[in-house]
């Protein structure tokens, strides 16, 4: 069974949160105080696994501000808390139609609701009363006589009521009162909610997240057993015993210190491969579990007794620290992740709802979490976790995201009143304080998304993207060097940007190559590229040593004659305004660059001419490649030139 919408009204700071679409995992995004945790708690409410979590208590939890008119808004009925939709699996369907037959069945959806003061809660079943009667009543054949007592009575637990109360009864009346009687109290509806209600996941609510301690003493554990009770920390220490597939019983049943030796570190090994494959922060650490006496000038319960300890060895620097003194991220993590492969073995149907989740994580090891949440618990459980950080917002499923804010508005004297919390899928229209997780993941997910492919060729913008696709495209025709597929081909900024660009994607071991425009005033910028040894100086690659000049452009790569001959085409160039080689090469004498002469012959030319664009012409290029099929000396050298530079990018595929 699976929860489809929760809709809350009436808890806390939620007056009404708008029914709210639950996929397989869904992330609530907002600000402290927004209404994270009262929706999450009133989820809870519904059918939590805490038996002591049945009544919603409207003392503490109504809406305070409203709570002295409560009689008079709900017109002595209980406020309603939350109502749910549950969508039934297949096997769900098949138990109710085995049961009623068919037609029965009317959906595949369930509602449940839960008021205050109310322990138990209401279903609204896919379950059709009357059809059912309507079956019995046929298959007991009543006369029409039988069935003037069950006139206008489309209920099975009515039918049953005014049968009971018949006097004398008919021999189908009575066959047809016995058939009903096989559900509570006549009624097929409180039959059917018997049967799914095993079915119904519970909530497992998570706000506080235990840290699993470092060493436990045997004795003092026995003793705590004894007195009624485990420390949170040492639970989640057996907890991971458990998990690395082994007990402290295990251990302490050794009878030889090598069988001892052997279980602890069987256990060790365990669980550093399972840990590790999600803590990506630091591969150079293992997991040590040791069992020893304690010595008497140890720190009592450690000081006397059998105690068994986890160690962290870092193999970079070959020391082992006792677990509680590593970072308190990765405790943290190390704990959350033992405490839920536990709860996967041992709770079963639930729905894990976790509030603010892996606040001492560094973003990365955020992603990690995220990644875990993915692999391990969306499979078996659905999740809803609540989050201010961008690197816990899924940027690649945004779908599964919904904001929480805490409306605010203005009344005609301008003075400010809250609608209350709502909840919405629309996750780039509410307050910008409220998005500002949602934009942080989506400006990450972006910039990482720039590089799509392990080749990477930095170029300085979009035009020279286009003068590369147009030209290899070209030379791959005619069977001669072009730009391999593998590559990618990303706008850095400039040879200013690559530095910061290349440091910002060095931890992915992308495959880079850099192919930059370049003038004399940047020297100290490319001295302090080479001087990062990021790249190879091989990989960058200047457009000056492809066009032979001091200073140049990818647009330096066509000679003067094509380059003005494409300009002349991009912006329809006629008459005295016609571009020609030698007004290019006249125009601006103090440069090489094509582009600054360029830039300098449109400036004289009338107002009626565009602006010269550096992508204009490289698009027209792209558009109208035949420009490339003329068999001349212009157009042979551009080609020659272009090709030159990807047999230098070639060597890095």
């Amino acid at each position: 069974m699976k929860l489809l919408t929760a809709h809350v009204t009436n808890f806390r700071s939620v007056l009404d949160s708008n029914p709210v679409a639950i996929g397989g995992s869904t992330c609530l995004v907002g600000k402290n105080e927004a209404g994270k945790t009262a929706f999450l708690k009133a989820l809870e409410g519904l059918n939590s696994v805490d038996p002591d979590y049945t009544k919603y208590g409207k003392t503490e939890n109504y809406p305070r501000r409203f709570l002295a008119d409560y009689a008079e808004k709900h017109e002595g009925d209980e406020a309603l808390v939350i109502e749910t939709v549950w969508e039934l699996d297949p096997v769900d369907v098949e138990l109710l139609s085995e049961e009623f037959g068919d037609g029965v069945v009317s959906g595949t959806s369930l509602t449940i609701k839960k008021s205050y003061e109310q322990e138990s809660t209401s279903w609204i079943l896919p379950i059709d009363d009357a059809a059912l009667l309507k079956k019995l009543i046929d298959r007991f054949a009543l006369s029409d006589s039988d069935k003037v007592p069950l006139e206008n009575c489309r209920s099975t637990w009515l039918a049953g009521h005014r049968l009971e109360k018949l006097e004398e009864k008919s021999e189908s009346q009575q066959e047809l009162l016995a058939a009903l009687s096989k559900y509570p109290k006549n009624n097929a509806c409180t039959k059917a909610r018997a049967l799914l209600e095993p079915h119904v996941p519970k909530f497992l609510y998570f706000s506080h997240y235990d840290r699993m301690a470092g060493e436990i003493s045997i004795n003092q554990l026995a003793k705590d057993k004894a007195q009624g009770g485990i420390k949170d920390g040492d639970q989640v220490f057996l907890d991971f015993l458990e998990y690395a597939g082994t007990t402290l019983e295990d251990l302490t049943g050794a009878t030889r210190f090598e069988e001892m030796n052997a279980k602890c570190e069987a256990a060790a090994n365990r669980i550093t491969d399972q840990i590790f494959e999600y803590w990506t922060q630091n591969d150079q650490l293992e997991i040590e579990v040791r069992l020893d006496e304690g010595k008497p000038e140890d720190k009592p319960p450690f000081n006397s007794g059998p105690v068994a300890r986890a160690r962290v060895k870092n193999n970079l620097h070959r020391v082992t620290v006792p677990f509680s003194e590593r970072s308190a991220g990765f405790i943290w993590f190390f704990s959350f992740l033992v405490k839920f492969a536990q709860i996967k073995k041992r709770q079963g149907n639930v729905i894990i709802l976790l509030d603010e989740p892996g606040l001492t994580l560094h973003g990365t090891a955020q992603k990690d979490l995220l990644r875990y949440f993915r692999e391990q618990l969306e499979p078996k459980h659905q999740l809803i976790f609540s989050t201010h950080s961008p690197f816990m917002v899924p940027a690649d499923d945004l779908a599964s995201v919904r904001t929480v804010e805490d409306v605010v508005k203005r009344d005609k004297r301008d003075r400010a009143y809250s609608e209350g919390t709502k909840i919405r899928p629309d996750v780039l229209t509410t307050d910008p304080q409220t998005n500002f997780p949602i934009f942080g993941a989506m400006g990450f997910e972006v910039t990482q998304g720039l590089i799509i492919a392990p080749d990477t060729l930095l170029v300085e913008g979009p035009s020279d993207i286009l003068y590369l696709q147009a030209v290899s495209k070209k030379l791959q025709m005619l069977g001669r060097t072009h730009l391999d597929l593998k590559w990618a081909i990303c706008p850095s900024g400039g040879i200013d940007k690559v530095l910061p660009f290349v440091k910002l994607f060095y931890g992915n071991k992308l495959n880079v190559v850099v192919l930059t425009d370049f003038d004399r005033g940047q020297k100290r910028k490319l001295d302090d590229l080479y001087k990062a040894e990021l790249l190879e100086d091989e990989r960058i690659i200047l457009a000056t040593e492809i066009a032979d000049q001091d200073e140049a452009d990818i647009e330096d790569f066509f000679t003067t004659e094509f380059f003005a001959d494409l300009v002349n085409h991009a912006y329809s160039l006629a008459g005295k305004n016609k571009l020609t080689a030698k007004k290019l090469a006249d125009a601006e004498e103090g440069t090489a660059r094509l582009v600054k002469k360029a830039e300098a012959y449109f400036r004289v030319l009338p107002d009626t001419v565009p602006m010269f664009s550096h992508y204009d012409p490289a698009y027209h290029l792209l558009t109208h490649p035949e420009l490339l099929d003329a068999n001349t000396k212009a157009v042979n050298d551009t080609l020659d030139r272009f090709e030159a530079a990807f047999a230098r990018i070639a060597k890095y595929v």
